[in-house]
């Protein structure tokens, strides 16, 4: 009777902790975000365990139904397509509600994008915030304008094809001259990560347009 959140890796399948197959191989259920994406991680492991979808747009409907089953007495394993879940991903509101059920939540230690790439940043990281997706439109500017007075290393995930436009309100709420390290592909063939002011990156991914998961690591104001 237990709910585990199962970090899965970000790219490179080698990334897998040994307990988190074992995890996997054992519940009775897993929910995974993507069941194709998911489906080919258990089919490289030899993990047959039966899978169920549980992502942003069920996740309200499908809550009662697992904490009820878990209840039973089963157990249940919560996968994202990459990395740790509930980070920028689905499992927050499992999370919430299996302890409001008092249903014992562990989450194993595993692959979440934003550690590496504040790490390979080189800027301090003894203090630092995570952002995530910023606001597409509603609210973007303000948050924007709260974030320019912050001193801390901030951290943000964006898509490729919103790099630009990011980047670009970086340098205009932040200062051009503002430091940023954008990495993508992590632990993929084509890993890049990208160092300089923000106007430097801006240019160099206007000129050559980016793709793949991209995690941003900004300076915060000196």
């Amino acid at each position: 009777m237990k709910l585990y959140l199962v970090p899965t890796p970000i790219g490179n399948l080698e990334d897998m902790t040994f307990r988190a197959i074992t995890v996997l191989k054992e519940v009775d259920f897993i929910l995974a975000e993507d069941t194709r994406t998911s489906g080919k991680l258990l089919k490289h492991y030899e993990i047959g365990t039966q899978m169920h979808s549980h992502h942003m747009h069920n996740e309200h409907r499908s809550i009662d139904g697992v904490v009820q089953r878990i209840k039973n007495g089963e157990t249940c394993a919560l996968i994202s397509d990459a990395g740790t879940p509930a980070i920028s991903d689905p499992g927050f509101l499992l999370t919430r509600a299996c302890i409001q059920h008092n249903i014992d939540v562990e989450c194993l230690p595993g692959a979440t994008a934003f550690v590496p790439a504040l790490v390979n940043s080189g800027f301090p990281n003894d203090r630092f915030i995570f952002e995530g997706f910023l606001p597409v439109k509603k609210g973007r500017q303000t948050r924007l304008q709260q974030l320019a007075e912050e001193t801390r290393t901030m951290i943000f995930y964006e898509s490729p094809h919103k790099l630009i436009k990011t980047l670009g309100h970086f340098a205009e709420f932040f200062g051009e001259d503002r430091l940023v390290s954008v990495s993508r592909e992590l632990t993929k063939l084509f890993e890049e990560t990208q160092r300089g002011t923000a106007k430097e990156v801006l240019d160099y991914y206007t000129n050559k347009p980016p793709k793949g998961e991209i995690v941003i690591v900004v300076e915060g104001k000196k």
